[in-house]
This record gives C-alpha cells, structure tokens and sequence, in this order.
C-alpha cells in the first residue's frame, strides 16, 4: 500500500482526494498496488467532513513519517510552499506539485534535491491544468528539436476575449462576469496582466531549453487594453485575438514573450475558446501538433496531479532524468524579434505613411475618426521608434 500526503485541501487539493477516491480501482492497477491518502495539511479544520480524521497542521508531521512516499502539494505561492516541498524531498519523499509560482523560482533547484535523493519531484499540472504538455515534452518528444511553442494557457483571459469576440462586450463587462462566474480572482492581476501565463511560458522555456528561463526576463503585456473595436478590425482582417506565451528558437537560445497577438483563421489555436487551454509545437522532425484541454477547474487540474502520482509510484526509490539545469539562460532580446504591427491612430493616412513607409489600410464602418493599418515586417525596436516619433497611437497589436 502506498501512502501519499496532500499539503493544501482547497480546489486543487480536495479535486486531487476526489480524483483518487472515485477512481480508486483503475488507479490501482496502474500503479499495481493500492494507493491511500495518510495525510491531509491544512491550516484549517473540517468538521463534520471526512477528510477531518486525515488532517495534520503540521508539515513536519508528514516530513518524519516513512510510511509517506508521495507528497502532492496544491498550497499555491512561493513560499511556505518551497520550505515544504524541500523538506519533503530532502526526506527522500517524491512531490507532484500544480503550482506555476513555485515551479518557476525554484524548479530546477527542487529537480537536483530529488536527484540527490534518489526520488522525484514532478509538475504537470502547473502549466496547462489538465493537459499533458510536460509529459508530452519529456518523453514523446525528446527525439525532437523543439523550434515553437505558443500557448493559450491562461483560461480566464481566455474566456474574456472569447465574449469580447462573440458578444462585442467591453473588457470592463466581460471581467466582471468572468469573476462572476469564479473563472477570474477577486485581484485578477496576475491573470489579465499576463505574469500567469509568462511563468507558465518560462517553466516550459526552461524544460525544452534545458536550462533555467527566469520568468521576470519575459517580456509580457496583458489584455487590459484590448477593446470590442479591436475585435471589430480583427474579424475585418479574418482574425481573432489571443494572449499567447510564445517561445521560439532564436540562433542557439529562444525569443521569449507573453502578449495578445492576432491570429488567422488557419492556425490551430483559432478555435481555442472559452476557458480552454491549447499549446503548440513545432519541432523539427514531427512538425506542428497541439494540446488541447480544460486548463484550469478542479478536477481537471487534479486529474493531471494524479497522473504524476501514478507516475512517481512506478518509480518510488528511482530518480527519472529531468533536463533543467540551475545555469541561467540569456533569452533573445526580444526588441530584435520580427514581426507585422496592426496600429490605430487619429490621424489620417497620408500622416501614417510619412512615418511608417507603405502600410495596408484595414477600414471599418465603425472606426469614426481613426486609421487602421498594418504595417510591413520590421522588429519590435524599430516599431517601437516609429511610434515614438509618431506620436499618437491608439492601439498596437502584433501579428503571429
């Protein structure tokens, strides 16, 4: 019988218990014994909920017991969550862990620790909740060369630009219902700003680059810009809009950035709606595949949690190969990156071409007042000087 610890029993947590008693029997036979949950580490107590009898306030309690093997940790946040996913290592217990934050500062650290003691320390589920994008990266695709990977891996702004697009709301409207729904915080900064997803971004980065990708070196703009007109030019040009995490090789390193991009109608991730997720990648041999699944949510996170159980249980007192080494990776200076700009300003035509050089006018009946173009391919600091000079851009969205 193999035993395992959940440090954390809110909506990952609980999901993960959930996961395990529902599917008790298939998860057996996998693992090819029987699998119970010790221990349940909460600040808080649950009266009158079976998990009572499991809960322990202290996370040494888990840390000193032998009979624990796995540890999941579902807490959130940098910190206690590092002081306890290292003792748990240092104690020679495997971790799986859903927490981006974490995985992003510390990963690599926390891969040598498990190397040390011979167990492992696993995390599938903090980048694209329920989809299998790690797994997938560190072992069907290792005979590849990764050269892209976009993603949609925020659900909530997902969500919002999906009802900007189909109902022309407002992103001030579309928020509020987002959070009334429970798919957007209370503070949902980390989320419409894009840090979310340029940790996610990061973590991968660092995964196919085999050295460690700081996720405060990600160039990242979020949607809170993002107007209905937007949309409204976007659907002229046959677009739509997205937050993309792209990574893409760049000579022997990667460009690296989080930010809303237009998207045709040909791409995969154009039908990418609602609070689903989906990653891309294109390697060198196998071409382009797509992920794609529910990226957040309860039990669709803690599915991908318990996959990593299953995993760690085959392999209790084994170490599997992870490549993320601690030396820092120099991302591409992304203001060297190429692209086409989709620009709106106030001023007319004749204006834009003085500083802009041939430009593809986008016209729409509702655009009263303004000019809508697309420039030709030039890098984003060369953009960038041209706006300046410019003097009155209204909008900036780049092309993909």
């Amino acid at each position: 019988m193999i035993k395992i610890a959940v440090m954390g029993y809110g909506t990952i947590g609980s999901g993960v218990v959930q996961v395990i008693g529902t599917n008790q029997e298939s998860i057996c036979k996998k693992i090819g014994e029987g699998i119970e949950v010790k221990y349940v580490l909460d600040l808080r107590d649950f009266d009158g909920d079976p998990i009572q009898s499991k809960i322990v306030h202290d996370y040494q309690v888990i840390a000193q017991d032998p009979e624990v093997a796995i540890v999941v940790e579902c807490m959130g946040g940098v910190e206690p969550a590092y002081t306890f996913v290292k003792a748990m290592l240092t104690a020679g217990k495997s971790v799986t862990t859903s927490n981006k934050a974490l995985v992003a500062k510390h990963g690599s650290e926390l891969i040598a620790v498990a190397k040390e003691k011979s167990c492992n320390f696993m995390f599938e589920a903090s980048v694209g909740g329920g989809i299998p994008i790690i797994r997938a990266l560190n072992s069907c695709l290792t005979a590849d060369r990764i050269e892209e990977i976009s993603g949609i891996v925020n659900g909530t702004t997902n969500y919002m630009l999906t009802r900007m697009a189909e109902q022309g709301l407002g992103f001030a409207e579309v928020l509020k219902e987002a959070q009334e729904k429970g798919y957007a915080e209370k503070d949902p900064t980390a989320d419409i700003e894009g840090h979310d997803a340029g940790r996610k971004i990061a973590i991968l980065t660092s995964l196919i680059a085999g050295c460690q990708v700081d996720f405060e070196d990600v160039y990242t703009e979020g949607i809170t810009k993002i107007t209905a007109l937007d949309f409204v030019y976007a659907k002229k040009m046959g677009r739509t809009i997205k937050l993309l995490a792209t990574s893409r090789q760049a000579g022997d390193t990667y460009a690296v950035m989080v930010a809303p991009f237009l998207l045709p109608k040909e791409h995969p991730l154009y039908t990418v709606n609602g609070v689903f997720n989906a990653v891309f990648v294109r390697g060198n041999m196998l071409g382009d595949a797509m992920f794609y699944g529910s990226g957040a949510g309860s039990l669709p996170t803690a599915s991908a949690v318990v996959a990593d159980v299953v995993e760690l249980a085959r392999h209790i007192g084994r170490h599997i190969e992870l490549e993320w080494k601690p030396e820092k990776l120099e991302i591409a200076d992304y203001k060297q990156q190429e692209t086409r700009f989709f620009v709106r300003t106030s001023k007319d035509l004749s204006a834009v071409k003085e500083v802009f050089g041939e430009v593809e006018p986008i016209e729409i009946a509702q655009a009263d007042g303004e000019t809508g173009f697309l420039t030709s391919a030039m890098t984003e600091e060369a953009y960038a000087q041209k706006a300046a000079a410019f003097g009155n851009v209204i909008q900036m969205i780049r092309f993909h």
